[in-house]
């Protein structure tokens, strides 16, 4: 059956096909396997296709009933899907609660994206270009000074990690360059060490060590030399996770620039959040950033910094303009004058413009400095970039349209030789409540909202709209119990349902039903996750 990318994770797919709750309880579970066994079991047919039909999904009931009966295999289920019972996990007799479950399956997932980077060299580096409006206007020149970080990192085996890095940075016509070297070791599952050296803007040789102190803590500790003046310095840094959400973090600084530093972060799906104080022997001072996230696009910034050197208020915004690339903009407004601030996050790259555009401060100049952009941002979203994303949207919705329809149309043709074995059951149904006047499935069509909302208008749905939609009444009237009342449960995507499949994988989906009762008519429709029951009078036409 195809899924779409909204399917990715876990659907509660299995419930659906078992049609249970996932809520449901053993004894429940095992009844509706029973119930589905006795449809599908291939004993029960003697024709040679309908053997095959039937033997290929009592194996997925089977599989089904196999996870869901299973305790452990369901926690891992209902946080992870099939992923998670695919990855490798092996569960002790101390490993049993789900948020224990949920965390190692996060470390699994991490160490293997980790694994597979590592696989390659992983380039990354920082550009930076100082740009000065004023010193434009008086003639001397746009750009002030520029410098370059950049860094390459490989495992060279299992445990080991070493990485070369340089600095180069220029600024009229002073010049200087860095380069460092880091060997990181892996001791154990829980503790590494790095050795590092750097020589040129700061010259140091150095050692730390990372070990894992909990579960949910972890301390950093760090010891540096430096080249040019053998000052040493200690380093001490301790990582606690609060919640899935939100950690906290102490670090101490030991040597010439003495200081001591709280933060802490929290991040969920719609924002980030941050913020550290620093008591130092050279400064004080506070930062706070928080993110929003608009859409899975888009986002929002505002930081703040305040201290014996620094008063400064920053906002702006960013988009995701592609899978790997982001552009932010950015104002700021400060002691140091006002800038704009240009970037441009290429995976583990980074382009930084800063534009200097004043060092004095006038409310007139500041306003203008933030709205002039603003606007200019809003006037292009609205008249260039939002219709240049609609067409490629459109574009690509074509696109996976035209590469998922082979597989479409299989899955279509296994969901009609699976309702082909409901067929008999679900005409007794029909004809048994048809007689006692009670609860009959007229029409029922899943797919494509549009194409759902037109289907009874035929000659509104051109081909390719109807091609994105199902006739599902078989199959409901077969879910009807014997006492004349049907329920999909809330939270199960239906294109799980035995003889359902997704129609129109990566779009939204709705499910109509027309159906009587009683002697009168009744319709309704549900989006793929909402709850139905039926009958309700509410839905009476």
């Amino acid at each position: 059956m195809v899924e779409s990318s909204e399917d990715e994770g876990n659907n509660k797919k299995l419930y659906a096909l078992l049609h249970v709750s996932p809520e449901a309880s053993d004894e429940e579970i095992r009844k509706a396997y029973r119930q589905w066994a006795q449809v599908y079991h291939p004993d029960k047919y003697q024709d040679l296709q309908m053997k095959e039909v039937a033997t290929e999904n009592f194996q997925r009931i089977c599989e089904a009933y196999e996870i869901l009966c299973d305790e452990t295999k369901r926690q891992i289920y209902d946080i992870y899907g099939m992923e998670g019972l695919t990855s490798g996990l092996e569960l002790g007799p101390k490993l049993n609660k789900a948020e224990e479950i949920k965390e190692e399956l996060e470390r699994l997932k991490r160490r293997r994206e980790e694994e597979k980077k590592a696989a390659h060299f992983q380039p990354g580096g920082v550009i930076l270009a100082q740009v000065s409006v004023p010193s434009f206007l008086a003639g001397h020149g746009l750009v002030r000074a520029m410098s370059m970080t950049s860094e390459i990192q490989s495992q060279v085996s299992k445990n080991n990690v070493i990485a070369f890095g340089g600095t180069l940075a220029v600024k009229g016509s002073d010049g200087d360059a860095a380069a460092n070297a880091v060997f990181r070791h892996q001791l154990s599952s829980v503790s590494s060490v790095e050795i590092m050296a750097s020589a040129g803007l700061r010259g140091l040789i150095g050692v730390q060590t990372t070990r894992q102190l909990s579960r949910n803590s972890r301390a950093t500790m760090g010891l540096a030399m430096s080249l040019r003046d053998g000052s040493i310095n200690l380093s001490n840094a301790w990582n606690r996770q609060l919640s899935t959400s939100t950690s906290a973090n102490i670090e101490l600084n030991l040597g010439s620039d003495s200081s001591i530093a709280v933060g802490w972060r929290k991040k969920n799906q719609k924002m980030a959040a941050a913020g550290e104080i620093r008591i130092g022997t050279s400064a004080v001072g506070a930062v706070g950033r928080y993110t929003h996230r608009f859409s899975s696009k888009s986002h929002g910034r505002i930081t703040g910094k305040i201290g014996s050197g620094a008063l400064e208020l920053e906002v702006g915004g960013g988009r995701k303009i592609s899978e790997l690339s982001t552009v932010r903009m950015l104002y700021t407004i400060g002691i140091q004058g006002i800038y704009w601030k240009l970037e441009l996050h290429r995976g583990p790259q980074k382009l930084v413009v800063p534009i200097f555009l004043s060092r004095h401060i006038s409310l007139g100049f500041a306003a203008g400095a933030f709205f002039l952009p603003t606007s200019l941002y809003f006037a292009l979203k609205t008249l260039v970039f939002k219709p240049y994303f609609r067409r490629r949207e459109q574009q690509q919705a074509l696109e996976n349209m035209e590469q998922t329809r082979t597989q479409v149309q299989e899955a279509k043709a296994a969901a009609e030789k699976a309702q082909q074995l409901l067929k008999n059951v679900a005409i007794r149904k029909q004809n048994k409540q048809s007689e006692s006047n009670g609860l009959v499935i007229v029409e029922a069509v899943y797919g494509n909202p549009k194409a759902v909302k037109n289907s009874n208008n035929p000659e509104e749905n051109n081909n390719e709209l109807a091609s994105q939609m199902m006739d599902v009444t078989l199959p409901l009237n077969f879910l009807v119990s014997d006492a004349g009342q049907l329920k999909l449960h809330e939270g199960v995507k239906k294109s799980g349902i035995m003889g359902f499949c997704d129609p129109c994988p990566g779009e939204t989906k709705k499910l109509y039903v027309k159906y009587t009762y009683g002697g009168n008519r009744y319709e309704v429709e549900v989006d793929d996750l909402q709850e139905l029951i039926i009958p309700q009078e509410g839905h009476r036409i």
